[in-house]
């Protein structure tokens, strides 16, 4: 599994799906506990430049990491960070140093980088259903994030990933992972 390219795949596919957002939609609700559309956009944008900082091997510095400025244009402030974390990651990819992440500790470049892809892949179904736009995601990156999320534990108490909500095991895999990160896969804002 190459996580570079799965997570290069994931930011570009999260991209397209922000790039379909209005202004009007910067209110509406989304699977993300009690966040507005445009507060998870700023959690993105600004965890694309944490990202990004830890790559470099620069410390974990909360005011990179908590919250974008989005200038207006969220979808260019995205485009413009997904950038960013993408070249940071590709010049880090034999980096023997360890990823300071805020909040969570320091990690492996490998580790890191599927903290990174699980993160934004289920962050653009977010997006997605909080739009009304098809939020179906790619079967082959659902099911490499389903595999890196399986290791995570189920009962998280933070509104960005929730505690798992049962789905059947055949359910469609974009599903199956939604759901074990706290989504409701039919879930209307």
């Amino acid at each position: 599994m190459d996580l570079w390219e799965l997570d290069r795949r994931a930011v570009a596919a999260t991209g397209r799906i922000v790039a379909q957002v209005t202004p009007e939609h910067l209110g509406r609700p989304t699977p993300c506990g009690d966040w507005t559309l445009e507060v998870l956009l700023g959690h993105m944008v600004a965890h694309n430049h944490g990202f990004a900082a830890a790559a470099r091997g620069l410390p974990a510095d909360p005011a990179v990491w908590d919250g974008a400025d989005l200038g207006g244009d969220p979808a260019e402030a995205y485009r413009r960070s997904a950038d960013e974390v993408t070249a940071a990651f590709a010049a880090a990819r034999d980096a023997t140093h360890r990823f300071e992440i805020h909040g969570y500790g320091a990690f492996t470049a490998k580790t890191s980088v599927g903290m990174h892809f699980v993160d934004f892949l289920v962050h653009g179904w977010d997006v997605a259903a909080s739009i009304g736009a098809d939020r179906t995601l790619d079967a082959e990156l659902s099911g490499a994030a389903l595999e890196i999320a399986l290791r995570w534990p189920y009962d998280r108490p933070d509104a960005a990933f929730g505690v798992r909500v049962p789905v059947p095991p055949e359910a469609p895999v974009d599903q199956r992972l939604v759901a074990y990160l706290g989504r409701e896969p039919g879930w209307k804002g």
